[in-house]
């Protein structure tokens, strides 16, 4: 039994738990050596602590297993056990909204995954699957801990399930800020947008060493795996950026866009932007000869709310546009042509950019807004033996399969297999609508004249004054602007001027859409 006298000792026993606890907690804050910290700073690059500040709402951080250390021996790791083993993980908020984080501590282990380290992250994971919020990663580090062995891979394979079990359920983030070589690499694959920083972040699955030894070339880490080459060669990089805190705030920036989960929409906000502002600059903007281009971008900046948009992918596959933006405060993807690149066809690389968004706007209840100018598929032996098939067939898939709110434009040319693709009304689209400059078609008229009157150009007297007549009659025929119209293809023809303010009344209409897939495991989409 406790005594009065016994009390005075036991209560300042108990300030020297706390003042240990206190001392233990500020070293795990804290870290390792100040020598590892300025090593990481020499680099160019911020400790982990300092990304999660910049990147949720100030003080809104709540960390999980700041105590947490591996217990692993061998190879001299019973001698060296540092508190967070190397991973930081919490939550905190973006925006006021709730965001799960696991940040990678270079300086503990060059950030490498052991068990202790996996389980941090299996955690986090979990606990953000179940509170429906987006997971943010922030990686840097080194791959599997060598030392710890085959537990260190199966870490690995627990990250890569449960990727797998959130996407389409979560928005999943990962931002690149340092090495990510090897199986570490497929994590961010998974996830639904890849951020990296230039110089500083790499990704391959075998390094510069490896690549020489096997195949003799000479590359470095940047021109292997850097930011510039995932961002325009490979795809695997949806953003770049210069530094990290420009990074990190365009990762803010992008989950004000996202809903917390695939139960909510995207959060709204009020815009000063009237609904009915005139678009009048479109008149200009958009050439009515359909062989002039013209930069897509400048369209969007004039429809959408004070011109902002966010540019996904915005260096690779250049000839088609996917972007994030806002109509009257609403969030939509928007799917655009680019004449300024390859005319604006679609080819393998646009295929596949495109039908990726398109999927990620449909699991995250997104309307989807398509603008087309499109001649076609891009020819070439290249294509055909490349997949260009199976590879366009993935984003007609993607648009088929999706059921929120889809509204289409016709600016110019509409021609072919392309034209349908492009959420024609014909694979679902719920409003079409087309400028007074459309040309919708199977073909261009001067393609399609030299099929149909082959043999009236090859007998005529003068066969270029006969293919110029049988072109005009072509499009005077088949290739005017209403002739989608008058066949119901297209639910209007619109002032181009009134553009906006069209599409934000119908998407208004379409926000209650509800439309129920057939009952299935999944389907099996083209790859």
């Amino acid at each position: 039994m406790t005594t009065v006298e016994d009390a005075p000792a036991e209560a300042n026993d108990a300030r020297g738990r706390v003042a240990e606890l206190h001392a233990i907690r500020e070293q795990a804050r804290r870290g390792p050596s100040e020598r590892a910290t300025e090593a990481q700073r020499a680099k160019g690059k911020l400790t982990a602590r300092e990304r999660i500040d910049l990147l949720l709402d100030e003080g809104s951080f709540n960390e999980v297993e700041p105590l947490r250390r591996h217990r692993a021996t061998g190879f001299g790791l019973e001698n060296k056990k540092p508190y967070t083993d190397g991973v930081i993980t919490g939550w905190g908020t973006v925006h006021g909204r709730t965001v799960f984080v696991y940040a990678h501590d270079f300086r503990i282990f060059g950030g490498a995954l052991g068990e202790a380290h996996a389980t941090k992250i299996h955690k986090i994971m979990d606990m953000a699957i179940q509170a429906g919020a987006p997971l943010v990663s922030l990686n840097d580090g080194a791959g599997a801990r060598i030392q710890e062995g085959v537990s260190a891979l199966a870490g690995y394979g627990g990250i890569f399930q449960r990727n797998t079990k959130a996407s389409g359920v979560i928005p999943q983030i990962s931002v690149m800020l340092g090495p990510c070589a090897g199986g570490a690499a497929y994590s961010p694959a998974l996830t639904d947008f890849v951020f990296m920083v230039r110089e500083t972040s790499q990704m391959f699955i075998t390094g510069p060493d490896v690549v020489r030894a096997v195949t003799g070339e000479e590359i470095t880490q940047n021109g292997l795996g850097g930011a510039d080459v995932h961002a325009e060669t490979s795809g695997v990089c949806h953003f770049a950026y210069d530094d990290e805190a420009t990074c990190l705030e365009e990762v803010r920036y992008l989950l004000s866009l996202l809903p917390s989960n695939n139960r909510e929409n995207p959060p709204s906000v009020p815009s000063d932007d009237p609904v009915e502002r005139s678009g009048d600059a479109l008149l200009d903007l958009v050439p009515a000869d359909g062989n002039r281009p013209y930069d897509m971008r400048k369209v969007i900046e004039e429809i959408v709310d004070d011109g902002e948009f966010l540019e996904v992918h915005e260096r690779w596959a250049t000839n088609i546009i996917c972007a994030l933006s806002r109509m009257d405060g609403e969030v939509v993807g928007i799917i655009a042509n680019q004449p300024q690149s390859l005319a604006g066809v679609l080819d393998i690389e646009a295929s596949e950019k495109a039908a990726r968004f398109v999927q990620m706007c449909d699991a995250f209840n997104i309307p989807i807004l398509t603008l087309l100018d499109v001649p076609g598929f891009l020819p070439g032996v290249d294509q055909e033996h490349g997949g260009i098939i199976r590879h366009g067939a993935k984003l007609l898939y993607a648009y088929c399969n999706a059921t929120v709110p889809r509204i289409s434009v016709v600016l110019r040319k509409a021609y072919g297999g392309a034209y349908i693709v492009m959420d024609s009304q014909s694979i679902g689209a719920d409003l079409t609508y087309a400028w007074p400059t459309n040309e919708i078609a199977v073909m261009g008229a001067e393609g399609a004249a030299n099929v149909i009157f082959r043999k009236q150009i090859a007998e005529a007297d003068d066969p270029e004054a006969m293919r110029a007549r049988m072109v005009k009659e072509y499009k005077s025929e088949l290739m005017h602007p209403y002739y989608a119209a008058e066949r119901g293809l297209v639910d209007d023809v619109i002032d181009p001027a009134e553009t906006r303010e069209v599409l934000i009344r119908s998407l208004a209409m379409l926000r209650s859409k509800h439309a129920d897939l057939p009952a299935r495991k999944h389907g099996n989409p083209p790859q």
